[in-house]
C-alpha cells in the first residue's frame, strides 16, 4: 500500500531520518561539549544525511542549542529527577521533542511523540521509551492543550 502524496513538499521518511540523526547529534553535543556548528558539520558529511531533510535536521539542532535552558525548564515539572540525571540519550530525545512541541507547531504533537518514542526504543535503554512517553505526553497536554483536546 502506497502512502498518499503530500502537497506540502514534506517527506515524512526524510524527516524521520533527520530526527534520528538529530538525536544522535544532540547526544554527541551533550557528551562532547563541542559547539553545535561543529557537530552539524560532522553529521552533514555522513552518507545517510543525503537522504535526510538537512534543513530540518539543522533547524532541530540549532533550536535545541538556542533554547536548551528554556526546554529544560519547561520539561522540569514532568521529570522525576533533575535533567542532568536523565540518561543522555533520553535527554537528547526529550530536548528534541520539546523543541518541536514548543517551536514547530506545523508538526502535529502526535507525530512528535511517536517519533520520540521510536527513537528512544531504537537507541535508548530497554525501558527508556516509556519514560520519554510519560514525560512528553504530560508536556504535550499542557503545551498543545487545544490540539490535544481535539484528539
Amino acid at each position: 500500500m502506497t502512502q498518499p502524496q503530500r502537497t506540502d513538499g514534506i517527506d515524512p521518511t526524510a524527516r524521520s531520518r533527520s530526527r534520528r540523526r538529530a538525536a544522535q547529534a544532540v547526544y554527541a553535543w551533550q557528551i562532547g561539549g563541542n559547539p553545535m556548528r561543529e557537530v552539524i558539520e560532522e553529521f552533514r558529511h555522513e552518507q545517510d544525511m543525503e537522504i535526510a531533510d538537512l534543513p530540518y535536521f539543522e533547524d532541530l539542532l540549532r533550536g535545541v542549542e538556542a533554547h536548551c535552558a528554556e526546554l529544560d525548564a519547561g520539561l522540569a515539572p514532568y521529570l522525576d529527577r533533575d535533567m542532568a540525571q536523565v540518561d543522555p540519550l533520553e535527554r537528547a530525545v526529550l530536548r528534541l521533542a520539546a523543541y518541536e512541541l514548543r517551536h514547530r507547531p506545523d508538526v502535529p504533537y502526535r507525530v512528535v511523540l511517536n517519533e520520540a518514542i521510536e527513537i528512544a526504543k531504537r537507541f535508548g535503554a530497554e525501558h527508556g521509551h516509556t519514560y520519554v512517553n510519560g514525560v512528553l505526553d504530560k508536556a504535550a497536554r499542557q503545551w498543545r492543550a487545544a490540539e490535544a483536546a481535539r484528539g
